[in-house]
């Protein structure tokens, strides 16, 4: 990935996303950015984050699909376990932020850093853009929740999501914990995190964490047609239904029909508009 590709920021480059082990592909209005520490498992740290979110912050506004991958046999396993290790330890980068170099730190400013690692998740429900997470093997804790934070979820059927967190003596705290209430429901939600228990793909499907499971060699292509049938949707009116279905939980159902009424005024005088001007 260029500097020029991520809308001429400054703050990374392909260098600096290759050693933290990410890649950003755009191929027209689809954006793709893979995992890429496989030999890691694809290991999430504070720079994964950062980087995420600087890429979501200079996304190209052509841009409609988002996809995210993992490379090799595990979408990702979640927090680099170096992360809680002393700073320039086993697993830990000298001078990088890990949660063990954040230990004597005051409250205020390890929220400061968790708010951070959070922007480089919230961006994905981003009503302009629909954004899929593919997933193969693990995804653990981390990995599990950068799923979560996806729009849709196509399952190989070897994948396996846990939300490891608690029984690490942590909690989920990368937007993970309302998408899957919200899914499951705070009962079922608070079995899989207290148990950490894994889940299969199959199941996965059957709780509603999956939109699609397919057979591992298929899952590319799999992720490549949904990619295809959103691209087949009007640009506005897809961001304006997918801020209608967004904000559906929280509204009454009057609320909810006024809502509908204001984003189809502004869809009618839109389409109105350019055919007078055809």
């Amino acid at each position: 990935m260029t500097e020029a590709e991520l809308g001429g920021s400054a703050e990374i480059s392909a260098a600096r996303l290759a050693e933290i082990g990410l890649r950003y592909e755009l191929d027209g209005e689809i954006a793709t950015i893979t995992l890429a520490r496989p030999e890691k498992r694809n290991a999430q740290t504070f720079a994964t984050w950062s980087a995420l979110a600087t890429i979501g912050e200079n996304l190209p506004e052509g841009v409609r699909i988002v996809v995210i991958r993992g490379e090799g046999p595990s979408f990702s396993a979640g927090l680099d376990l170096g992360m809680l290790r002393a700073p320039g330890g086993d697993g830990a980068r000298r001078g990088e932020v890990t949660l063990a170099s954040l230990a004597t730190a005051d409250d205020s400013t390890l929220e400061r850093h968790i708010a951070e690692a959070q922007r480089g998740f919230l961006w994905l429900r981003r009503p302009e853009i629909v954004s899929i997470a593919a997933v193969q093997g693990h995804a653990i804790g981390a990995g599990f929740q950068l799923a979560l934070a996806c729009d849709l979820r196509v399952l190989a059927d070897d994948a396996r999501l846990c939300m490891k967190e608690p029984a690490l003596g942590l909690v989920p705290d990368l937007t993970g914990t309302k998408p899957l209430v919200d899914i499951v429901g705070v009962p079922r939600a608070i079995e899989l995190c207290l148990t950490a228990r894994t889940l299969g793909a199959d199941e996965a499907a059957r709780l509603g964490l999956a939109e699609l499971v397919v057979p591992r060699a298929e899952l590319d292509q799999a992720v490549a047609d949904l990619a295809a049938a959103l691209l087949a949707t009007d640009r506005g009116a897809a961001a304006a239904t997918k801020r209608l279905l967004q904000g559906a939980p929280a509204r009454t159902l009057e609320e909810q029909a006024a809502a509908e009424r204001r984003e189809q005024v502004t869809r009618l005088r839109t389409l109105l508009a350019a055919r007078g001007t055809g």
